[in-house]
């Protein structure tokens, strides 16, 4: 239940339907014969004066009338028709066409649009702010719902297209070191992909669709670049030591095994140890090791 002072209002949305138009080559030649009537009527008011003026004047009144509803049609462009105001229709068709001149014409190109949006600053899903930018390829598909439901439709997708970047931007961290979450660094094409549903949800409103689209810059922010280059080289430098140490170890545990599988040496736990501690060293550290003759023994 609603008040009687309450006015509820909906968006209408516009849709393309064609447009009752002529060819143009016909009535080029419609012309052509009025102004042989014209020639007619003028050699006529020479034979007999006073007469044939009525037929000069039609003939130039028509002239006037169809040449004033000629326009030209270029491969993938559409004129949207109307009437005082009123929507009547969309013509696609290419070459030279006619329409009453009384009817209002506004030609939209249909052709692909590529846009290169501004480099934003978004916080991504950790809060960490980010460049990001993107390219996008875009195309009308509703000429109606383009002139009529959207006031500018070329303001409209720059505007949408920077909604969508910081949206998506603000979805995923930009990096994930352990490689367990979707992140924007790591998978571009599934984001892109994600990035594409999203713009064209906000521009099916304006009759238009997203062909294409892409991240063409993507790093931290000035501000933090540095503290998240000497993370990421921590990092590495952590993940090549436990695989060097992961690799020691196996090393390790191999030498002692054939150590005691051949009998070439039997060794208690205290030289166990020594000898873990000494091939550990070796094998880990990042300088040449020095050898030492151990001429005593290892009590003493």
């Amino acid at each position: 239940m609603s008040d009687s002072g309450t006015t509820n209002t909906a968006l209408t949305l516009s849709r393309e339907r064609p447009a009752v138009t002529s060819s143009g080559y016909v009535m080029l030649l419609v012309m052509l014969f009025m102004i042989v009537v014209g020639v007619f009527g003028a050699s006529i008011m020479q034979d007999r004066p006073g007469t044939g003026g009525s037929i000069i004047t039609a003939a130039i009144l028509a002239f006037a009338f169809i040449l004033c509803g000629f326009y030209m049609q270029q491969p993938n462009q559409a004129t949207a028709i109307t009437l005082f105001g009123a929507y009547k229709g969309t013509d696609r068709n290419t070459g030279l066409r006619w329409l009453m001149p009384w009817l209002g014409r506004k030609k939209v190109s249909l052709r692909a649009n590529n846009m290169i949006s501004e480099r934003l600053k978004v916080n991504d899903l950790r809060g960490n702010p980010i460049e990001i930018a993107a390219q996008v390829v875009w195309r009308v598909t509703d000429t109606a719902q383009a002139l009529f439901d959207i006031d500018d439709y070329k303001a409209f997708v720059i505007v949408q297209i920077e909604a969508a970047v910081r949206t998506i931007g603000a979805r995923y961290p930009y990096d994930d070191f352990e490689h367990q979450e979707v992140t924007l660094r790591g998978n571009h094409d599934q984001v892109a992909v994600e990035l594409r549903q999203e713009l064209i949800a906000r521009l099916v409103v304006a009759g238009i669709t997203v062909d294409e689209c892409g991240f063409t810059h993507l790093a931290y922010a000035q501000e933090i670049a540095g503290a998240m280059l000497r993370r990421q080289q921590a990092q590495a430098v952590v993940a090549a030591r436990k695989t060097l140490v992961e690799g020691a170890v196996g090393m390790v545990e191999m030498a002692l095994e054939l150590l005691s599988e051949k009998n070439v040496v039997h060794l208690d736990d205290e030289r166990r140890a020594a000898m873990v501690s000494n091939l550990m060293v070796v094998l880990c550290g990042e300088r040449d090791t020095q050898p030492v003759v151990n001429t005593g023994s290892l009590y003493q």
